[in-house]
């Protein structure tokens, strides 16, 4: 299952992290720990990292440099005009698979 679930999420983590920031701004090890917290365990640091980079570049986020108590300033993402509308054309598309889905399981009534 493990290898399963690795390959459902890199076309879902994207819309993921959006949701995430959604809630508030956040640097990448924050949002690590967040997800790690809803029980996505095996997310690694380097591909939310990855993934911010990309998100930045496509105007998705917009990016902050906050002083921090240790080391350089932290990068703190937050949700911009743009990225709220990925992320609703995410759940639209995400509630689309899972009635589909969730029709196919159930004998494709």
């Amino acid at each position: 299952m493990a290898k399963l679930l690795t390959e459902m999420l890199k076309g879902t983590l994207e819309g993921i992290i959006l949701a995430s920031l959604s809630g508030r701004p956040a640097y990448g090890y924050e949002i690590t720990a967040r997800l790690r917290e809803q029980g996505f365990s095996d997310i690694a640091e380097g591909t939310i990292y990855a993934l911010l980079i990309r998100m930045e570049k496509r105007g998705l986020v917009d990016v902050k440099k906050m002083p921090s108590e240790k080391g350089p300033p932290r990068k703190v993402h937050s949700l911009n005009t743009e990225g709220l509308e990925y992320l609703e054309e995410f759940w639209r598309t995400w509630s689309f698979l899972t009635e589909r889905l969730e029709q196919l399981r159930e004998g494709g009534k």
